[in-house]
């Protein structure tokens, strides 16, 4: 098999390259790393030395690939087999990797936070991270308003950054009432069968998550 996946079955950033992998329905290996164990750390320090997963490594090249955006573009040019994640129109592109980059840095990165306070027990003032991701639903729910995806006539790199972001983001943060496009949209990310996929191999993780108790009853 020519790809492994060095991943952990609980992390958001490894649930948007797995969605990407389940709708090019590529064969992978799983590796999955535990960065409490020093040989895993060790394994995966040998393919990316910033010990960050996922990174994905194909066989038939001496040096493993991280960051999620970057190996879903690969896989789309190199094993995406017709079907596209990243659109071919210049303009529609842009657009899917701006919004792919929206949901990295400004839903990802302010519940990592949060979630990072409650594993440490700093109790820190977090503010300005749930406003954060305030402000990232208003303007998700003006960019919904007349789309089905968030980025592209079709399901794209932008979706399957969006489908665990929110996930995770929703969490803390519950969508606002007056959201409804965004709301929608995101059923439509749960019924999309990658990303239930990518929740059924989770849920036996969903304990760990510090936050648990407020995960929905419809993913327990």
């Amino acid at each position: 098999m020519p790809l492994t996946l060095y991943y952990h079955p609980l992390s958001s950033f490894c649930h948007k390259v797995l969605i990407a992998l389940y709708e090019y329905d590529i064969d992978f290996q799983r590796r999955v790393i535990d960065l409490s164990s020093a040989a895993d750390r060790a394994e995966l320090e040998a393919l990316w030395p910033l010990c960050k997963f996922p990174v994905i490594r194909d066989h038939t090249h001496p040096q493993g690939l991280a960051e999620s955006s970057v190996i879903i573009e690969y896989l789309d040019r190199f094993h995406g087999g017709g079907r596209c994640l990243l659109p071919g129109d210049w303009d529609t592109a842009l657009q899917v990797r701006l919004w792919d980059r929206f949901f990295d840095q400004y839903v990802q990165v302010p519940l990592q936070q949060i979630v990072a306070d409650r594993i440490r027990a700093t109790n820190g003032d977090l503010s300005r991270e749930r406003a954060m991701l305030t402000t990232a639903y208003g303007m998700l729910e003006r960019q919904l308003a007349t789309r089905t995806w968030v980025a592209s006539p079709d399901f794209s790199l932008a979706d399957c950054a969006a489908a665990p972001a929110l996930f995770y983001a929703s969490t803390l943060v519950p969508f606002p009432d007056d959201c409804q496009h965004l709301s929608t949209y995101f059923d439509r990310l749960v019924q999309r069968p990658s990303f239930r996929r990518v929740i059924d191999e989770a849920r036996p993780w969903f304990a760990f998550y510090p936050f648990a108790e407020a995960i929905p009853q419809r993913f327990r």
